[in-house]
């Protein structure tokens, strides 16, 4: 009984760890804020601004590290490991040096302040909405603002901002080369982040703008509920801001987690009484264009 115990406890060992690590550069500089998952599972975490990171998992499992300006990486980490990212090398278009008028704007995106909310929980998802190119945006070619709704449970909560290509069927490469850190207040906010310095042009092939959440101390609260079965109520760690969702007859909407994207699908039902019924439910983001 004795060696059948030891030999359990070994296996349990082995299923998980809390296994510690540093990301860093080629240059051996930490990254911050990370998006860190467990290859196909619902497990996660973000690099903190020194970029340490810790996560459970078996020593045995493949994790994904992802972040702008770096090539995705997966590999085993080992207890106390510095993962190093290598620099992404970014093909960019020329932008030409003259100063644009700006004396146009078009908002486009049907994105509206309601009271429904997606949470993190306590993983590190990106959350996005596609935008298909229109020959209309063609007097006002550039992104110079995206807006976004979050309704927050903490002030100062911290969120990263992602832009993809599309490739007809998922996101692809990011677009920006840095890190597009936002700040957003408690509460239900309409949050408009001026990108204009960026010169971006709209792809005619559309862009997916993501919101990344950021497992990290400062976003970290208290989500208490009461749990329907045992009648008890339930206290867990969550990681702000919450995010405002709309509900759209478009499967513009995706989520990367476990190392990959996934496009929502239309929740077909025969019932009629939630407004997520046979809709797909997306962020609430709109674009705003200028010349």
């Amino acid at each position: 009984m004795k060696g059948l115990l030891s030999f359990f406890l070994f296996c349990c060992t082995l299923v998980s760890a809390q296994i510690k690590g540093v990301v860093v550069n080629s240059k051996g500089a930490p990254i911050p804020y990370v998006n860190i998952w467990v290859e196909n599972e619902n497990v996660g975490t973000t690099s903190d601004e020194n970029g340490a990171f810790q996560i459970n998992i078996a020593t045995s499992k493949t994790v994904i590290f992802s972040s702008v300006g770096f090539e995705i990486k997966r590999t085993v980490v080992k207890e106390n490991e510095k993962v190093m990212l290598q620099e992404a090398v970014y093909q960019l278009d020329e932008v030409a040096a003259t100063k644009r008028k700006q004396d146009k704007e078009l908002e486009i995106g049907d994105a509206k302040k309601i009271h429904h909310k997606q949470l993190s929980g306590d993983k590190p998802w990106i959350y996005g909405k596609l935008f298909e190119y229109n020959s209309e945006y063609s007097d006002t070619p550039y992104i110079k603002k995206i807006i976004f709704f979050s309704d927050s449970e903490k002030k100062g909560a911290k969120l990263k901002i992602r832009l993809f290509e599309f490739n007809d069927t998922l996101p692809t490469n990011d677009i920006l080369t840095e890190d597009l850190i936002v700040t957003v207040g408690k509460g239900m906010k309409k949050n408009e982040i001026d990108i204009s310095k960026y010169n971006l042009k709209f792809p005619e092939k559309g862009i997916v703008i993501g919101l990344e959440w950021l497992i990290i101390e400062e976003n970290k609260y208290v989500f208490e509920y009461k749990d329907i079965q045992t009648k008890k109520r339930v206290r867990n760690e969550y990681y702000a801001p919450s995010l405002v969702v709309n509900y759209s007859k478009e499967e513009h909407s995706f989520d990367y987690s476990g190392g990959k994207w996934k496009r929502k699908k239309i929740f077909q039902t025969d019932k009629t009484d939630k407004p997520w019924y046979n809709n797909v439910m997306m962020p609430a983001i709109n674009l705003i264009l200028s010349n």
